[in-house]
């Protein structure tokens, strides 16, 4: 019998690469997210050049990013609760209208020119509150939208759509900034959301594909309960564990861009607001290439992980050691490609290896840990930076995700780098189904 995993493998070549786009509400998901993507991407070039601008010292940007991603390290496995028992398209509403508030406070604190640092952390830190909620479900909701047949295709064009976003933002950003000053960039952001939005609520209910909903859970056992299954999935489904892995080491030690290039621009390179934004757009080109390449690249090879953090490693320590404008330029294009060919392959391997009853609280594990390497990552990165300069914090960064890549490669041979067909049957039954098992 040929399992759902195996025709989505399948169908994922040549013109199957774009089938996603066949689902009305996935169009309308698609064009909403891409706007607001490339504001969000203005808003955090903007911000970690204020930062910096206010403090001087890069260990600001990573305490900036700890506030901001603390909250889903904190929350986030709960929120895969709520993505399995709440209706999405409707959560996904209030989080993204949250967010846009939050924008607006503080393109006005900048305009009246008020702005502290404090104030930045404090938002930063409201901002994660929504994020906790809003990744998991986010992630979680491609499924409904085009149904399990195309969530491959799906993922890779979401990573598509985000890696583009990555290429306009920071650009126009840094040009933004140069002509009208960073509050430009946070005014940007904050009507940016009003195209999610709007997508949101002109999606057909009827004809999201929702799968059997969890039952709320009523008391903190059940939470608990719930929370279990999920961890339990992710631990005994081998090559869901290894993606985890992975993408939480090479994050935490090699994609820390928002706190190591600004300081990186400035001090190593001698550049300003605009060269820091064009640093930032080439790793976002690099990433739309890697992307692109999953999307048009045939079914999902797990090998890709490795492969993906080795390449980010390398072009990392060549970076820190050749400071020359234009290489540099070419080199984040490397460092976008790899770091979006591993969580990318890595996104896609967990969604074809879970089953729907389970996908929020699993994609909540893999939310969690990757949200998690930005507060620990930017804050031991940041204070390397800050006591030896960026430029080490990059070759240590690049070398330490070499490694992680040789040891998934060892990990990932050894298994087969293959993707287990998800369990068909009940929640605590497809959990106990994988118990022990290796991926086939």
């Amino acid at each position: 019998m040929i399992g759902p995993a195996t025709m989505v493998r399948g169908r994922l070549n040549g013109s199957r690469g774009i089938a996603a786009f066949q689902h009305r509400n996935y169009r309308l998901f698609f064009t909403g997210q891409l706007v607001s993507l490339i504001g969000t991407w203005m808003q955090q070039v903007a911000q970690a050049w204020l930062v910096l601008q206010l403090t001087g010292d890069p260990i600001w940007l990573g305490i900036v990013a700890t506030a901001q991603f603390l909250p889903v390290m904190v929350f986030g496995l709960f929120a895969g609760v709520a993505a399995d028992a709440l209706p999405k398209r409707r959560v996904l509403i209030a989080t993204q209208s949250s967010m846009m508030v939050l924008a607006a406070i503080l393109a006005a604190l900048v305009i009246a020119g008020v702005v502290e640092v404090w104030m930045i952390i404090a938002l930063a830190f409201l901002l994660g509150i929504a994020n906790a909620v809003d990744m998991p479900v986010r992630q979680s909701f491609a499924v409904e939208l085009v149904g399990r047949e195309d969530v491959g295709p799906a993922v890779a064009l979401n990573s598509a759509m985000f890696n583009g976003a990555r290429v306009v933002g920071p650009a126009a950003a840094g040009l933004a900034i140069g002509a009208f000053g960073v509050a430009a960039a946070f005014v940007l952001n904050a009507v940016s959301f009003l195209a999610v939005i709007v997508g949101l609520w002109l999606m057909d209910e009827g004809d999201l594909k929702i799968g059997a909903r969890i039952a709320r859970p009523t008391s903190a056992r059940a939470v608990v309960r719930n929370l279990a299954e999920g961890l339990a999935y992710v631990r005994q489904t081998r090559i869901v564990l290894l993606a985890t892995v992975v993408v939480g080491i090479v994050a935490t030690v090699g994609m820390n861009f928002g706190v190591l290039i600004p300081a990186f621009a400035q001090r190593d390179l001698g550049s300003d607001a605009t060269g820091y934004g064009f640093l930032m757009a080439a790793s976002g080109v690099g990433s739309l290439l890697a992307a692109l390449r999953l999307v048009f690249g045939g079914r999902p090879q797990p090998v890709r992980l490795a492969t993906g953090a080795l390449i980010l490693g390398v072009a990392s320590v060549a970076l820190a050691l050749w400071r020359i404008f234009p290489l540099s330029l070419a080199l984040m294009v490397v460092i976008g490609f790899g770091s979006i060919l591993m969580a990318a392959t890595a996104n896609t391997t967990i969604q074809l290896a879970v089953p729907d009853q389970l996908r929020g609280r699993v994609m909540s594990v893999y939310t969690t840990v990757f949200s998690a390497s930005v507060p620990i990552g930017g804050l031991a990165m940041g204070a390397v930076a800050s006591g030896f300069g960026a430029s080490l914090a990059i070759a240590l960064g690049g070398a330490l995700s070499v490694a992680v890549g040789l040891g998934a490669l060892g990990w990932g041979r050894r298994d087969g780098f293959a993707i287990p067909e998800p369990p068909s049957v009940g929640v605590r039954s497809a959990v106990a189904g994988v118990s022990g098992a290796r991926p086939r």
